[in-house]
């Protein structure tokens, strides 16, 4: 078994592991950081979900670096694409003009920007990052980590990876039931978080769906139909019980109100000004020159191929491919449905010309390298953050939360997603948010740190810390915190207990570029 040593580990190369590992290098630390498939970034790359941003994004609400990425893509497009001069001359160009988002682009151009923004780091020797690997076990003393070990998924290799301290920035929060962190999973009881959405009872089990993207473009008259899915019997005739209608099908019920009905078209049609196929649309051939793009290129990420059958943590690992199959097999069960049988709004049925785009996730199977998760495991924190903190039902006149150690800005609404047991979601309206420091902090261990989704929130307030901006700012914040401890020889706890500690701190990261309260009169 060959090893590893660094000043910091860093488990996971979503956005909040690569942004903990480029804070900690840029102050001078050595960093391991260990990537389950062979893409950085994430949500942004392997997950591909284009950015999913509150309306203050161009101008405030993010870290510098996350505004250097949102330039970079800008100005990557006006380098190397041809473009209408429009286009090029549009200063908040949206390659996609997907309505999801401000700046909707490809997966492959994220991942292109991520590597560069690391890449005088990784060429030093400053950090190091290990693809295709798994933590799979910790040794601990006490309240300390004293290694990881983590297992390449193909060869089957170990390494043992030593440090002073270890970041968790996996998609699911694995390193914390390896190493006995404290944490929890699914859904609080209203007695545990005195939320109002909170359920009466605690079921651990009860997580948020998560989904498997998929990237098409359309050819209209041409016929790119893939072969039927094993599962699309199924899927093709399945009704949630929490719904009256089939979960393929252009109907849906109101998340927050089951007696409205919702409908949506697939293509714009003039009857809706927001059609699926614009919804997360990456690439509008309007915008580039010389017809370069045959077709405009769209990710399908929506409520009809969220899987929520049950989880892939927190069960036995026969469970868990069981259940990674199915989420597949959905995807692709919609993809089939939409080719075949999908009703057009002027009559007939199925757009056979939607051709699954296999090299815009670089995958064979034309699915993303890894599925979207939404809810990770959540370590118990010093703080915890609850609907309380940033609901706007709750918080009313009292305005956004202010908290003495924040770490970082975010806004987003407590958005759950259809969830395994009670199958309940909504769509709640929230106040902007701040990332106390104390939600960074686990109870007990005291060279751990969350770097991504999985801090000290509820399973309610994981809706709107989760998302690209909050956990990139987590991430970078995470790292800083860890690199101020190495070089100051406190712990993480003290740096928060210690008047003179956070104070230069929280002054470190404000030069860096991280914004940490919301600017006054932000909503008047």
């Amino acid at each position: 078994m060959g090893e590893k040593t660094a000043d910091i580990i860093v488990l996971g190369g979503g956005l909040g592991g690569c942004m903990a590992s480029l804070a900690a290098a840029k102050l001078g630390l050595t960093v391991v950081m260990t990537e389950e498939t062979d893409w950085l970034g994430g949500q942004l790359t392997s997950q591909a979900v284009p950015p999913d941003e509150h309306r203050w994004i161009e101008s405030f609400g993010c870290t510098q670096t996350y505004r250097e990425f949102r330039n970079r893509v800008r100005q990557y497009y006006k380098d190397n694409y041809p473009m209408t001069e429009d286009a090029l001359r549009n200063e908040r160009l949206n390659p996609g003009n997907g309505w999801v988002s401000r700046l909707c682009h490809e997966p492959k151009v994220a991942l292109r920007i991520i590597e560069d923004m690391l890449a005088p780091y990784v060429s030093s020797g400053r950090i190091t990052v290990y693809y295709g690997c798994r933590v799979v076990s910790a040794e601990t003393d006490r309240d300390y980590i004293v290694s990881v070990t983590v297992k390449h998924v193909s060869s089957g290799q170990l390494r043992s990876l030593n440090a002073f301290y270890y970041l968790d920035a996996t998609e699911c929060g694995d390193l914390l039931p390896l190493a006995g962190v404290e944490y929890v999973t699914g859904r609080e009881a209203k007695s545990e978080t005195g939320e109002a959405h909170a359920l009466e009872t605690a079921d651990p089990l009860d997580i948020q769906s998560f989904t498997f993207v998929f990237a098409v473009d359309y050819v209209e008259g041409a016929d790119f139909t893939i072969e039927k899915p094993e599962q699309y019997d199924f899927w093709r005739g399945f009704v949630p019980g929490f719904s009256r209608f089939p979960l393929f099908g252009w109907k849906t019920g109101d998340l927050n109100d089951p007696a409205k009905v919702k409908e949506i078209t697939f293509l714009p049609d003039g009857s809706n000004p927001m059609p699926y196929w614009t919804y997360r649309r990456i690439i509008d051939r309007s915008l580039f020159a010389n017809g370069l793009f045959e077709s405009d290129i769209t990710l399908i990420n929506w409520s009809l191929n969220d899987y929520f059958l049950g989880p892939i943590y927190e069960v036995p690992e026969e469970e868990r491919e069981k259940h990674l199959k199915g989420a597949r097999q959905l995807s692709l069960s919609l993809l089939y449905w939409l080719q075949t049988e999908a009703p057009r709004p002027g009559g007939g049925r199925g757009y056979p010309g939607i051709r699954l785009r296999k090299d815009v996730l670089g995958t064979e199977d034309g699915l993303a390298k890894h599925p979207y998760i939404r809810e990770s495991r959540r370590i118990k924190a010093v703080y915890t953050i609850t609907e309380n903190d940033v609901s706007l039902d709750v918080r009313g006149k009292q305005g956004i939360r202010r908290y003495e150690d924040s770490v970082g800005v975010g806004s987003y609404h407590l958005d759950l997603h259809t969830t395994t047991k009670s199958n309940r979601g909504f769509f709640i309206p929230s106040l902007p948010f701040e990332i106390p420091l104390g939600a960074l902090l686990p109870v007990r261990m005291k060279n751990m740190l969350p770097a991504c989704k999985n801090i000290g929130t509820t399973q309610i307030t994981n809706g709107c810390y989760r998302l690209h901006p909050t956990e990139w700012n987590i991430g970078e914040s995470a790292g800083y915190l860890a690199a101020y401890s190495v070089l100051n020889r406190v712990t993480p706890h003290q740096v928060r207990e210690n008047k003179e500690h956070l104070g230069a701190f929280l002054e470190l990261i404000r030069r860096q570029g991280i914004e940490t309260h919301w600017p006054d009169g932000l909503l008047s």
